[in-house]
């Protein structure tokens, strides 16, 4: 497992449909989803948007609690080989599970794997770190239930894939076991700002000030926001578990994930980067709906079986 491989995917079809999203995403997340709209107003728009997308069904679905925070666990009824600590998207400051269960569902029915989606601390009532502690603290409990780290996952999307990548380098700061994968949609991996992309044909989803809100809300008062602590691509990468990255052309984000994936191999680790042209920021949401976010969930399941028989049991 040392040389990553990369893959390009092929035109996502459905354009006609592909063209309604974007001109919705557009106008309903784009323009609403920044200042000057209230964190209180996003958080309720954003559960309003999410409602639409859909959940696979047949999964058993139940609350619970993780690391002392709420959670919500999606179990596949054929039962689970593994879980997958998920933490949302939402710029640090709005998501919920109940806004990611479009994706949690998909993952768990799609792997055969057991997703818990974690309610993590939001910014601005709790800034960096609570976030982050929160999901090393649901991780550490679950290795302590007895789930053995060859069988354990980490994943997020945007926000959520910062924090997962956080989460696995501060696990191994901590002297915890290695999760058997780590999988990201679009993290964020530069709280800078300073290297975002403009696609050509523009981002449907995500208002730069929406970028520049959330990091001005969710990083402490005086903090380098290249600080490794908040910004993992300029951690020390050496040792990070198996990583997916799979990131979309169209979405100012999109050189977070092409650095971050150069920056691991330079590092000597593992690191599949897909790239999905002619889509958008967490296209994946999208599953049930863009054929094109059905392939690159069933990719993640099959990143999921790989890295859970990769390592033996124990």
């Amino acid at each position: 497992m040392n040389a990553p491989v990369d893959f390009t995917a092929p035109d996502p079809g459905q354009p006609l449909l592909r063209a309604v999203l974007r001109v919705s995403l557009r106008l309903l997340f784009r323009g609403l989803m920044r200042p000057p709209t209230p964190v209180p107003w996003q958080r309720l728009l954003l559960r309003g948007l999410t409602a639409s997308t859909l959940a696979p069904r047949g999964l058993a679905r139940e609350t619970g609690r993780l690391g002392g925070r709420p959670c919500e666990w999606h179990r596949p009824p054929e039962g689970a080989d593994g879980v997958l600590l998920y933490l949302h998207g939402g710029a640090f400051m709005t998501g919920s599970p109940a806004t990611h269960r479009a994706i949690a569902g998909h993952l768990a029915k799609g792997a055969g794997i057991a997703v818990c989606a974690l309610d993590y601390r939001l910014a601005p009532e709790h800034p960096f770190p609570a976030a982050r502690d929160d999901a090393v603290a649901a991780y550490r409990e679950l290795l302590a239930a007895g789930h053995p780290a060859s069988r354990l996952f980490i994943g997020g999307d945007s926000a959520g894939g910062n924090l997962a990548l956080l989460c696995a380098l501060e696990a191994r700061r901590q002297g915890l076991p290695s999760p058997a994968g780590v999988l990201c949609f679009s993290p964020v991996t530069d709280m800078s700002g300073e290297a975002l992309h403009a696609p050509s044909a523009g981002d449907p989803l995500i208002n730069p000030a929406w970028v520049a809100q959330a990091a001005d809300l969710y990083c402490p008062p005086g903090m380098d926001r290249r600080d490794p602590a908040l910004s993992p691509l300029f951690d020390d990468l050496a040792g990070l578990p198996p990583l997916l990255l799979q990131v979309a052309e169209d979405e100012i984000l999109r050189d977070d994930s092409l650095r971050l994936a150069e920056r691991v191999r330079e590092a000597g680790g593992w690191v599949r980067l897909e790239r999905y042209p002619g889509l958008w920021h967490v296209f994946q949401a999208h599953a049930g709906v863009l054929h094109a976010a059905d392939r690159a969930l069933a990719s993640v399941a099959d990143f999921v079986r790989r890295q859970r028989g990769a390592r033996p049991g124990g």
